[in-house]
């Protein structure tokens, strides 16, 4: 566990409060490591390539759809944040939840999170492999995704300022491409790239709505999935050297800035170019876009924006997938030999959380449709069932706080409890429209038979722990 977890409120389980162990993990991300982590967190290529299935399946809707995910995301980061300036961990939500719902409840989330990363990991590696082959065409796809694997493995290895390092100029580069295209995209509607588009595309080619409620249900899966991986901000903040400080900068300024890059973007797509153009979703919108403006060399500038965003993506994921599999195993959610820790990087978390991806790269070489593409629906929903465990987790530590400990809350929720329950109910809500759907149907079956397993093993654990305690007494 890091050094900069504070002790759990009163009350809290034993097997909680004994998890507290000596230092191990360094201090080496600055403010401006996690306010670029933050910023570039969730700027990967869901959103300069994958949005354009989403234009696909709701057409210019997909603007609302981007308004309401934000909405739901800035509630969670708000909850995230402050449950972290309050007690920064390396576990962030899943020591949280812990603490205050239960050993299945951390979990459950924490070992969800583990595998939304890694997958995401092994779908990152192999897109980014695909893209390198194109360019050096005599070195195979999976030969370049093993180099990026051995790569960022070793990076993640050495110290944990190299990890900010990498993820502030990889960061750096994907903020400024999309400010450049909002640039550009606003001069392009006002004209200055040849005639103003006016609303001929919003209101042409089916309406606004052209595909209804049903592309509207098709498109909200891939939205939200879109902004997955911002909480690692809360997870990097117990590695750096003011914790409650910075996590609650990094949010306050974060959030509303990647809302505004996610909805400014769709809405230049979905003004500039028709949402049925078929190379929204081949090509991708930015491409699009940029080809219907003119600028020289376009496809060529968004694969190198595309492929700095992949591995940008690749560094956080393997980063927050072995720090939250280091605060499990050390909180005796998983095999000991994890939390082992060189140099004040927990080594062997790396290690196992990069063979995983790996391992998934192999399945989406050998079966891509059956194996992979079971992981890849499992860690879509991963998500929606982390954050509803945040939403519960916050309800009751936010109360617990206003008793015990007001003056760590340094960050408060919005609304509470009403905004929070409001967060809730929306996720519930995704729930039941992937419910209406038979793709939908599979995935949540798939996640529901992960997560009973989860929670049937941290209930044994949280039982044992129970009965360890009272023997003690």
């Amino acid at each position: 566990m890091s050094p900069t977890s504070t002790r759990p409120p009163q009350g809290a389980p034993q097997a909680v409060q004994d998890r507290e162990t000596e230092p191990v993990l360094s201090h080496g991300l600055k403010q401006r490591h996690l306010s670029m982590i933050a910023l570039g967190g969730v700027i990967g290529a869901g959103l300069f390539v994958g949005s354009g299935v989403g234009i696909a399946a709701a057409g210019p809707a997909i603007v609302l759809l981007f308004v309401g995910a934000g909405a739901l995301v800035m509630l969670i980061m708000r909850m995230l944040g402050e449950m972290s300036a309050a007690r920064p961990s390396t576990g962030s939500f899943s020591v949280h939840a812990e603490e205050e719902i239960g050993s299945w409840a951390g979990a459950t989330s924490g070992w969800m999170y583990w595998l939304m990363l890694c997958a995401g990991v092994a779908a990152e590696a192999t897109a980014a492999g695909t893209i390198m082959h194109t360019w050096v065409s005599f070195v195979p796809a999976y030969g370049w995704v093993a180099l990026f694997m051995v790569f960022f493995c070793a990076s993640n290895l050495t110290a944990v300022k190299n990890f900010g390092e990498f993820e502030f100029w990889f960061a750096a580069v994907k903020v400024t491409a999309i400010v450049a295209f909002l640039v550009l995209g606003v001069l392009g509607i006002l004209g200055v790239f040849g005639s103003a588009p006016g609303a001929s595309h919003l209101t042409g080619h089916g309406g606004f709505f052209p595909t209804g409620a049903a592309g509207l249900a098709a498109g909200l899966l891939t939205t939200l999935s879109g902004f997955a991986g911002l909480e690692t901000v809360t997870i990097a903040a117990a590695e750096s050297d003011h914790p409650s400080r910075n996590v609650a900068r990094a949010v306050r300024t974060a959030v509303w800035r990647i809302a505004v890059f996610y909805i400014g973007s769709m809405a230049v797509v979905v003004t500039l170019v028709p949402w049925n153009n078929p190379r929204v979703a081949t090509d991708g919108p930015y491409v699009t876009v940029l080809d219907r403006l003119g600028i020289p060399a376009a496809g060529t500038i968004m694969q190198v924006v595309v492929l700095v965003a992949l591995l940008s993506a690749m560094n956080a994921n393997i980063y927050g997938s072995s720090r939250m599999a280091y605060s499990l195993v050390n909180r005796g959610q998983g095999p000991r030999f994890l939390g082992r820790v060189s140099r004040g990087v927990p080594a062997a978390a790396v290690v196992a959380s990069c063979l995983f991806g790996f391992a998934a790269v192999i399945a989406g070489i050998v079966w891509p449709t059956t194996v992979f593409a079971w992981l890849l629906n499992i860690a879509g929903c991963s998500v929606l069932v982390v954050w509803s465990i945040v939403c519960l987790t916050q309800l009751r530590m936010r109360r617990r706080l206003e008793r015990e400990a007001p003056e760590l809350l340094s960050v408060r929720m919005w609304g509470f409890p009403y905004l929070t329950w409001l967060a809730f109910a929306a996720i519930l809500g995704v729930f039941a429209v992937m419910a209406a759907g038979a793709d939908g149907r599979q995935q949540l079956a798939g996640t529901a038979l992960v997560v009973a397993a989860l929670a049937g093993a941290g209930h044994v654990k949280q039982r044992r722990d129970r009965r360890a305690a009272a023997g003690a007494l």
